[in-house]
Formats: structure tokens, C-alpha cells, sequence
């Protein structure tokens, strides 16, 4: 399976959405350079109060452009960077990945997969009604998280909206993807 980049966003400051740009570059075990959220141990506020010391496995944020339409149908209007995210792709089933995928990006970037992003109540304060489109049950009654997966960076580079995603799925058994 295969995919294309179709926005990448950074920002250096604290803020729930994120601005394009033509480029980002990431940084080998720390994310996106100049990203607010990038370092080796945690940067999310909420995670910096349980525990500073903890490994940042929330390096850099990858949202799928398809959920835009998704959420689209029912009347939100949400474009690449407004969930905070730093790339945004298309025609990668993100949310199906198991752990320790590796994504190929562009000519030389590399990341490895941990897990999904627990949607926050920041989604809910920038749409009324939001959260429920991006986080709610499945059938059988397991909560579904929608809002994206998180990762780190196991190989740097520069990334462009444009550049091909190529997979590399895990060895062994797979481990699904859970909140990180």
C-alpha cells in the first residue's frame, strides 16, 4: 500500500491548529524541526504534567485527508493543519496500520508508527460537535479513534506535499494500534 503527502504543517508555538508549508524536515528521534511538539521525552502539556521524563512517542502527527470528507458529510468543514497535525496524507489506511510500521517519505525520510491520537477536547472547542465525528464506539461497543496516529522518527529528511508514502509493515504477529 501506497500514498502521497498532500500537506505538511508546523508550529513552534503552543496552538491547536497548525499552518501549512511548502516543506517540513524531520529530525532523527525528535520530529519536526521547529515543531512546538518536537524533543526525545514528552511535549504535550497534558503528558508533561502526568510525567516529563517519558519517551516522546508523539513525535510527529499523521492525519488522513479522507476523514475531512468523512466529517465533510456531516456538515464540518476541516482542512490540512486544523487538527494540529504535521502531515497529512491520502490513500494510506492510517488507522489500520499495527505498531512499529514503518513509513517511507519522500527520498529519505523515515517513521515508525506507535499509535493512534486520542482525540481531546480541543477538537470539540474548535467545531461544536466534532469530537463525536472523530472519536465514538464501533458495534460491539470498543471506542473508535478517528483523529489520527502518532509516530517517531527514525530517519530525518524534508517532506513535501506531493512526496509518496510507502509501508513497511512489522515482521511477526501484529499488534493493533492504541491510544499513545
Amino acid at each position: 500500500m501506497s500514498g502521497r503527502v498532500t500537506a505538511v504543517s508546523s508550529n513552534g508555538e503552543y496552538s491547536f491548529t497548525k499552518p501549512n508549508r511548502d516543506s517540513v524536515r524531520l529530525l532523527t528521534g525528535l520530529g519536526v524541526e521547529g515543531d512546538v511538539h518536537a524533543g526525545v521525552t514528552v511535549k504535550h502539556r497534558s503528558r508533561v504534567a502526568q510525567d516529563p521524563t517519558q519517551p516522546n512517542l508523539r513525535q510527529v502527527h499523521l492525519i488522513h485527508e479522507e476523514l475531512f470528507a468523512e466529517v465533510g458529510e456531516e456538515g464540518f468543514k476541516v482542512v490540512p493543519g486544523e487538527l494540529g497535525e504535521n502531515i497529512t496524507t491520502r490513500g494510506i489506511d492510517l488507522l489500520g496500520l499495527p505498531v512499529g510500521t514503518l513509513l517511507r517519505i519522500g527520498d529519505s525520510a523515515v517513521l515508525e508508527v506507535t499509535g493512534l491520537r486520542n482525540p481531546c477536547l480541543q477538537i470539540e472547542l474548535f467545531q461544536d460537535g466534532l469530537l463525536k465525528q472523530v472519536v465514538g464506539r464501533d458495534a460491539a461497543g470498543n471506542i473508535v479513534r478517528k483523529a489520527g496516529i502518532m509516530s517517531i522518527v527514525k530517519e530525518g529528511g524534508v517532506v513535501r506535499p506531493g512526496d509518496a508514502i510507502e509501508m513497511e509493515l512489522p515482521s511477526g504477529p501484529h499488534r493493533p494500534l492504541d491510544r499513545v
